[in-house]
């Protein structure tokens, strides 16, 4: 089988696995729907399943497929830039900076939520370029640059503990917000965080060749008509945007921007171009169905989608961790 038979067939099954996703996500929960009962609701003719489609279950679909696709993207952008397996946004601390400005947004703040992916757009672009500017002075950019991203996530997270105490309103709110979930999310908070995370992902889909190039080291890629530096702001300067959006709206939802791109890469063989779309679609089945699982192993309480995905990355990561020190 050659690779455009294989990347075909494995964009049909990522197509068939999404339309599932989303099937079952409107179609379970506390309270069953069947295909009938949702064709219903969708015209009008069952108004208590339509309630529950369009105001509790739509909107939590459609927020766990953009947190997905974003994160999933910003972390195939970060470990290609840096050629570093283990970089992720909640690693090197881009989730935490974003998450310490939105915190500190809420509390000093909070009627204007409307500004908080501006907010967390601010935060984490920060975070990212200071964790770039610390592990390119240190040296050793691949093991410097995760050591530097624990300890700004550190700082950051004791920044948000010290804003919990002080304003111990927000307790309840900053609890939620650190694990990361979709409970309470609705379609009017998702209007900007969607708007950054689809221009997000046309950009990093025109610049994805360039970035590519950077796996093989500054001086090829330069010889290769790319200017790394440039490059590599623009990939970070996008990657903080789209986990900025989704942290707006789902909190601190790590491990994503992890695990998708390796299983991708494993999956595709392929350049980054073509990695960044099945990348967008495998990081929205994951958290569509991780949210799922969540508000159904427990119905009818729920486990928040950040538990679940912190079960399945924190394995994932000490294998990376492992894997590396063998090779």
């Amino acid at each position: 089988m050659n690779r455009r038979t294989r990347l075909i067939r494995l964009g049909i099954i990522l197509g068939i696995l999404l339309l599932a996703a989303c099937f079952c996500a409107l179609a379970l929960g506390s309270v069953s729907l069947s295909p009938e009962r949702i064709i219903a609701a969708l015209r009008g003719e069952d108004r208590t399943a339509a309630v529950i489609i369009f105001e509790l279950r739509l909107p939590r679909l459609i927020a766990a497929a953009l947190a997905g696709a974003a994160l999933a993207a910003a972390g195939l952008l970060l470990q290609s830039v840096t050629d570093n397996e283990l970089c992720a946004p909640n690693i090197i601390g881009v989730n935490a900076g974003a998450g310490f400005v939105v915190m500190l947004m809420l509390c000093l703040s909070p009627m204007q939520w409307r500004l908080l992916p501006i907010g967390a757009f601010a935060g984490a672009l920060a975070a990212a370029f200071l964790v770039l500017t610390v592990s390119s002075a240190a040296g050793e950019h691949k093991s410097s640059l995760v050591l530097a991203g624990v300890a700004l996530s550190s700082l950051m997270n004791a920044g948000i503990s010290f804003l919990s105490l002080k304003y111990p309103d927000v307790l309840s709110s900053y609890t939620a917000f650190s694990v990361g979930g979709f409970a309470g999310v609705s379609l009017d908070q998702l209007i900007l965080p969607a708007v950054m995370i689809f221009a997000g992902l046309i950009i990093a889909f025109i610049i994805a060749p360039k970035a590519g190039m950077l796996c093989l080291g500054d001086e090829a890629a330069s010889a290769l008509g790319v200017r790394p530096k440039t490059v590599r702001v623009i990939a970070v300067t996008i990657a903080a945007g789209l986990c900025a959006a989704a942290v707006s709206f789902a909190g601190l939802l790590g491990f994503v921007g992890l695990i998708v791109p390796h299983i991708v890469r494993r999956l595709t063989g392929a350049g980054m171009r073509c990695n960044l779309p099945y990348a967008a679609v495998c990081g929205s089945v994951l958290v569509i169905f991780s949210d799922l699982f969540g508000r159904t192993v427990m119905a009818p309480g729920e486990l928040p989608a950040g538990i679940i995905m912190a079960l399945i990355g924190a394995p994932f990561f000490l294998y990376l961790l492992i894997r590396k020190k063998r090779g």
